[in-house]
């Protein structure tokens, strides 16, 4: 399911790209439906849309999605505010660069996935190691 799950996503950034030639960044998306509302607000609202609605109907469907969540509430707010931070410096987010950007061969999105990752692993290893918790 995962392996249909990562084509459904590059089809949908490839789509999104051939249609309205606009990168699949869900920060930028995201941003865009947001109050005053753009002229780009139409797709950008239905794209979101898409993304909430199609994992509802496939657990309608009887499709069971197993899924933890291994941190407090508070912990998931702070990240999500580090991640806010890092997606404003770093011009967008991991869909945007990882997925669209490095399939463009973008040199700042190469960089800047580059850069998820190594704090990805850092992190982890000083979670795990430094502090000892258990992800």
């Amino acid at each position: 399911m995962s392996f249909a799950g990562g084509l459904l996503i590059g089809l949908s950034a490839l789509l999104l790209m051939l249609t309205w030639g606009r990168i699949a960044g869900m920060t930028a998306i995201i941003g865009g439906i947001l109050p005053p509302l753009g002229a780009d607000g139409s797709w950008k609202a239905a794209f979101l849309a898409g993304a909430i609605l199609a994992p509802l109907a496939l657990s309608l469907s009887g499709y069971q999605v197993e899924y933890s969540v291994p941190v407090s509430t508070s912990a998931l707010i702070v990240g999500g505010l580090i991640a806010g931070i890092g997606v404003t410096f770093g011009s967008g987010c991991t869909s945007g660069h990882g997925i669209c950007g490095m399939a463009r061969l973008s040199r700042r999105s190469i960089a800047a996935t580059a850069t998820f990752m190594a704090f990805a692993v850092l992190t982890v290893f000083v979670i795990r190691h430094v502090f000892g918790a258990a992800i």
